[in-house]
């Protein structure tokens, strides 16, 4: 509750990302009440907050949207960025933040929280990537502006799920021995996201006289290369060996990471630019106004402690995948009514299935991730990687939850769209094509009472590339569409949808649990 025990009228926007997804609980919790301002609302309905939080259609740089959202609005989060937009991200910062600014003075609202990235001391603002140049920039704005602000600044967030602790983790456990670039060797200050969220939470009720940001970070300052021996450490995995060289650049490091790991090499190419600097907290003045508990700030092996064990027990509640690719398009199924027309493909498949609606409803919802596709794995493999090559996302995402999907979901290289529980799964291509591309799974009952698996491939192509595309890629259908078909039907008849993947988790968490006999046990913290 606030200091003088109102219940404070929280904006949070970034609600479908990662950290925002994880802070609209935390408020709620505190006794707030919360707003979600989002582009696309459909994606926050299967959070488990949904339903206790109120959610509106608008965007950061829609000035009429934004003044409708902050009506009543005591404290405004702002916690989106354009990062990976494209080379016009800074503008596109710039101008959404002075918007947001703008559309806070004229509504009264009390106060603007902004999440941005701790910036090394003494270095030229020239000299600084363009994501940290972006991010201190949002967040002077924010203090220029009428209305009392507090900035954030963190470095590396460790957490379940956060694209730095999965570049760690997937370096770490996947390369024993990695030839790395020299930025391997700069200290940086990583942070907890529980810390990270309770700062958040607490900056809502500060005083109204402080307009200031803040330096927030764990307890321990570390070189990456400290912390991936840390991470292998932790997980019980071997020593691994780190081989420093100077000729990887930040472009070349991030198709490394990208390569390497499931984060793109679009969103690895700023984190490893904000590498090349020291980025250490200046000061710890959060602690006057969000006060430290006993053991917190968390050190950084507990907080990796922490994050691996929910990722051990599918207990992610957001990912860095949570967000839109940016770029991604937002237009209606071309089967909508409000679908502008045009050229468009279908390739749709049915099997009679020897099994009830909810048996093959388990396994098209527990479909990607480990559980595969369900039909020649090396074409699908194949395609992620060309994709991957192409800049796009590629298929290792993987998933959020290894058997429950919701709106939003990100599905390897698909995003959910839809979900009608027992009947339809609907997904939207995120990989790089000339055009638009859907996935559609239905769990039907045919007339005679019997049950029925229906599949549709969708694409609405964008020139005679688009075209030229699908014609070139429909010789494969046959095997890749209807092997998908063919073998989704016979696990549901079997009972055999997930099994392997199934297996394969549980394999792993067995070998993991004997490794953590031999490491401490995690702190009895929740992340």
């Amino acid at each position: 509750m606030a200091t003088d025990g109102r219940r404070l009228h929280c904006l949070v926007t970034g609600a479908s990302g990662y950290i925002g997804g994880r802070l609209v609980p935390e408020l709620l919790q505190e006794g707030h009440s919360v707003r979600c301002l989002a582009r696309s609302p459909g994606k926050l309905r299967d959070h488990p907050w949904a339903s206790h939080a109120e959610t509106v259609r608008g965007d950061v740089t829609d000035p009429e949207s934004l003044a409708s959202a902050m009506r009543g609005i005591d404290v405004a989060y702002y916690l989106v960025h354009a990062l990976g937009s494209g080379s016009g991200f800074e503008d596109t910062d710039r101008a959404a933040a002075r918007i947001f600014a703008e559309q806070a003075r004229a509504a009264g609202v009390r106060r603007i929280v902004y999440l941005g990235g701790l910036t090394p001391r003494g270095v030229p603002e020239g000299e600084l990537s363009p994501h940290l140049r972006s991010r201190a920039e949002v967040g002077q704005i924010f203090l220029d502006s009428p209305v009392p602000a507090t900035v954030l600044r963190a470095a590396v967030v460790i957490g379940s799920g956060s694209a730095s602790f999965e570049m760690l983790r997937y370096l770490t456990e996947r390369l024993p021995v990695m030839v790395t670039p020299s930025w391997v060797h700069t200290r940086t200050q990583p942070i907890g996201v529980r810390d990270v969220l309770r700062y958040l939470v607490g900056s809502a009720t500060m005083p109204d006289d402080v307009d200031r940001a803040f330096d927030i970070g764990g307890p321990d300052v570390l070189t990456y290369r400290d912390m991936m021996r840390r991470y292998a450490a932790v997980a019980g995995l071997r020593r691994r060996f780190i081989v420093p060289v100077p000729v990887l650049t930040p472009r070349l490091s991030s198709h490394w990471v990208g390569l390497v790991t499931p984060v793109p090499a679009s969103l690895a190419r700023p984190l490893t630019e904000s590498l090349r600097h020291e980025v250490v907290c200046g000061e710890h003045d959060i602690a006057r106004y969000v006060p430290d508990l006993p053991g917190r700030p968390l050190p950084f092996d507990e907080a990796l402690a922490l994050a691996l064990r929910r990722v051990r027990e599918a207990q992610v509640s957001t990912r860095w995948s949570s967000a839109s690719v940016p770029g991604a398009p937002s237009d209606p199924l071309p089967t909508d009514p409000d679908w502008a027309g045009g050229s468009l493909y279908q390739d749709e498949r049915q099997r009679p299935v020897d099994a009830s609606r909810a048996a093959l409803w388990k396994v098209v919802e527990g479909i990607g991730g480990d559980n595969g596709w369900y039909s020649s794995p090396l074409a699908w493999a194949v395609r992620g990687w060309l994709d991957r090559f192409a800049g796009g996302v590629g298929l290792r995402r993987g998933r959020r939850d290894t058997e429950r999907l919701r709106v939003g979901d990100s599905l390897d290289f698909w995003r959910v769209e839809e979900i009608e529980p027992g009947r339809l799964l609907r997904l939207r291509a995120e990989m790089r094509l000339p055009g638009l591309a859907w996935l559609e799974m239905y769990a039907e009952t045919d007339e005679k009472g019997r049950t029925r698996y229906r599949q549709r491939a969708l694409f609405h192509p964008r020139g005679l590339l688009g075209h030229a595309y699908w014609w070139s890629v429909a010789p494969f259908h046959s095997v890749v569409f209807g092997g998908m078909a063919r073998n989704i039907a016979r696990a549901a008849s079997e009972g055999t949808g997930g099994r392997r993947g199934a297996s394969r988790i549980r394999r792993a968490r067995e070998r993991r649990s004997v490794r953590e006999q031999r490491t401490q046990p995690a702190p009895p913290h929740q992340e």
